[in-house]
């Protein structure tokens, strides 16, 4: 986690070479006053197999809270494609982005839900949260349909 000072926004950055080298940016929340969700789409998102090698493609959402801080896109975008050249298993990549942006952003909540493209012939849906929801915010569902195939 970078200081105030955002790293990557306004600036040339390159996509890190991992997801432990991956800086991701916090900036202050303009509405720390208010309670409102932030979402995040990531439908193409991309990491290898530890067994393989080969890709593995999933759509992630994003679901969070924020208390004092939100998350910079730019530097989630760049995180999230430091995994194109990492091996996790779906449940290990999908929760340790949701407990990463957890520890280092402390939201007042946070949910992930990683909706994979089928490996073997079974799709591999992994959700993560980091606790009960918060009252009184409107929290929308995550609307990725289950894994229909061709059909």
């Amino acid at each position: 986690m970078s200081d105030n000072t955002p790293l990557h926004l306004g600036q040339a950055s390159s996509l890190p070479a991992s997801p432990e080298e991956a800086v991701l940016d916090y900036v202050p929340n303009p509405r720390g006053q208010s309670r409102y969700m932030v979402r995040f789409a990531a439908p193409e998102f991309t990491s290898l197999c530890p067994v393989t090698g080969q890709p593995d493609f999933a759509h992630l959402v994003i679901d969070y809270v924020p208390d004092r801080t939100i998350v910079e896109s730019k530097s989630l975008k760049l995180f999230l494609g430091s995994f194109r050249n990492h091996c996790g298993f779906h449940e290990d990549v999908t929760v340790g982005i949701g407990e990463r942006l957890v520890a280092e952003m402390k939201p007042v909540w946070l949910r992930i839900g990683g909706y994979w493209y089928p490996r073997g012939g079974i799709p591999i849906d992994v959700f993560w949260q980091s606790g009960a929801q918060p009252d009184g915010v409107w929290i929308p569902e995550q609307g990725v349909a289950s894994y229909r195939g061709r059909g």
